[in-house]
């Protein structure tokens, strides 16, 4: 356990409230830059394909920016260590703008994947340094009442990406859904070079090129095996076998890789911290109940209740509203006392009460429903998200702030990742189960075999009233299946909080030794 002196060491530097503002309004902007860009283009797609083809590689054009994030995550975090948090946030932002241009510049659907790639790592960068740099900013006491912004960015953007890109495509070019970022990253470059002062000694190590090859590899395999699963190839095929296969074999390199590093980029030692461990399962558990009851609601929205696409982000907002008061005012009590435990916990149970609430909704459900029902969704998602970082950082010594933030990050993205594909593949079959069963109640034929193509939300509101009929009730069936499914999900990240062991925040008035995790093991602060 470190001692009450290496504890003190770590200490971090002395910001006032207004610098501290000041450096979060650039992190801020950062991370409301890159997470609108990832969100905004779903809405352009179809215009997208109208101008460049390749219908056949749609898919690819979303998933090549969520495989190369989730998996650049936890390599960011280690690389910010070796050569700094300021110069390492200023190349993701660069990294992120560049391609963000030549995405923009696109002539063809495969120029335009690889710059969603290379969007993609700069992103990595952008989602997990922010969350690190207030690390080294404030201590944890404090830290909640500034962390409660950041978790509010998340909810903006997915409003503002689907609006914003909507606006886009109705009154401009396609192209400036990757444009329009870029002024607002110049911006936030600008900010952090001007109010980001962080000591910074260069250490004497090397990268652990090894571990972030094995990493990256086996990340990459299975978040190709849960985007492309059930779209580009069969579960049931030689595909999914083969990059399962690839990715276990990657990640049991990995393992072997890492515990052999004089620097590894995911330290064996962290599993071995109980709240880290904790954080990380309850993490990716949040991720998969979040991002499968957010992918799909816009769906029932538009497909049942026959909004446009800009009038189902605006039905979010009771959601985000939610999720930012929450958010904020957690943070400001989790700062104000020290204690943080039951918030994540009462967060997870609101989070299954807001899934199985909507689990309820029906063909006719008033929309006013659907916002109270996201409402207690978004309460119990600002009251966990950042929460759960906030812990795992105060529960390991200053060494390790950036490999468990990047850690707690990573498996939050790999868990969303798994959501959508699981629950995607719930909604594809519960849906096509549901049609031929009313369909065959109706005495209707049901065109285009087990599985129609039921087309777009417009034409599947111009078919004639009976089949239209069935087919919403048999898709509001089939969401009630996958927001059920959540329900579970969210209650098991409650158990997981509940079996961690709540170590009151640290603060530099209070860093004693009784504030270190007893399962962290001894450490040697450096600098």
């Amino acid at each position: 356990m470190p001692t009450e002196q290496q504890i003190r060491a770590e200490a971090a530097p002395s910001f006032t409230h207004k610098q501290v503002l000041e450096i979060l309004a650039g992190l801020m902007l950062a991370m409301l830059t890159s997470m609108i860009s990832t969100s905004v283009v779903g809405t352009a797609l179809p215009t997208i394909v109208g101008t460049l083809g390749g219908q056949d590689q749609l898919a690819w054009v979303a998933s090549a920016t969520l495989l190369t994030m989730t998996a650049s995550t936890p390599i960011w975090g280690k690389l910010s260590d070796l050569y700094g948090r300021k110069l390492m946030f200023q190349v993701a932002l660069v990294i992120f703008v560049l391609s963000s241009v030549a995405a923009g510049f696109s002539q063809d659907m495969g120029q335009l994947i690889a710059a969603r790639a290379v969007q993609g790592i700069g992103a990595g960068g952008l989602a997990a340094l922010p969350q690190i740099i207030l690390g080294d900013v404030v201590e944890p006491r404090e830290r909640g009442r500034y962390s409660g912004y950041i978790g509010a960015v998340f909810g903006v953007s997915t409003v503002a990406g689907p609006l914003l890109g909507g606006f886009i495509v109705d009154n401009m070019s396609w192209r400036w859904t990757f444009w329009f970022c870029v002024p607002l990253a110049v911006v936030a470059f600008v900010v952090i070079q001007k109010v980001l002062k962080l000591p910074f000694t260069r250490r004497d190590t090397k990268v652990d090129w090894w571990g972030a090859t094995f990493i990256t590899g086996g990340t990459t395999a299975l978040m190709l095996l849960l985007s492309l699963g059930g779209k580009e190839f069969d579960w049931n095929s030689g595909w999914t076998y083969g990059l399962g296969a690839l990715s276990l074999a990657m990640f049991g390199l990995a393992v072997v890789a890492e515990r052999r590093a004089a620097d590894p980029i995911l330290p064996p030692h962290l599993f071995r911290n109980r709240t880290f461990a904790l954080t990380s399962v309850a993490s990716l558990l949040v991720g998969a109940a979040m991002f499968g009851a957010l992918m799909f609601l816009p769906q029932y929205l538009q497909i049942v209740k026959g909004m446009s696409p800009t009038g189902s982000g605006l039905m979010t907002l009771p959601l985000v509203l939610a999720l930012l008061v929450s958010s904020i005012a957690v943070g400001r009590f989790v700062s104000r006392t020290g204690r943080w435990k039951i918030f994540p916990v009462v967060g997870m149970l609101l989070v299954g009460l807001g899934l199985f609430l909507l689990s309820r909704l029906h063909v006719d459900s008033s929309l006013l429903l659907v916002g109270v029902d996201n409402a207690v969704l978004g309460v119990g998602l600002g009251a966990t998200m950042q929460i759960l970082i906030l812990a795992a950082q105060n529960a390991v010594p200053r060494a390790d702030l950036a490999s468990t933030t990047s850690g707690v990050s990573f498996f939050r993205s790999l868990g969303s990742a798994v959501g959508v594909a699981a629950f995607g593949a719930i909604l594809a079959n519960r849906l096509t189960a549901e049609l031929i069963s009313l369909a065959k109640a109706a005495k209707l034929p049901l065109s285009g075999g087990a599985t129609p193509n039921l087309g777009s939300p417009e034409a599947i509101h111009r078919l004639p009233a009976p089949v239209l009929e069935i087919i919403l009730e048999a898709f509001t069936r089939a969401m009630s299946a996958v927001f059920l499914v959540g329900v579970p999900i969210a209650l098991l990240a409650a158990v997981t909080v509940l079996m961690i062991k709540e170590i009151p925040l640290r603060s530099a008035r209070s860093a004693t030794p009784a504030t270190a995790d007893p399962a962290a093991p001894p450490v040697t602060v450096g600098r």
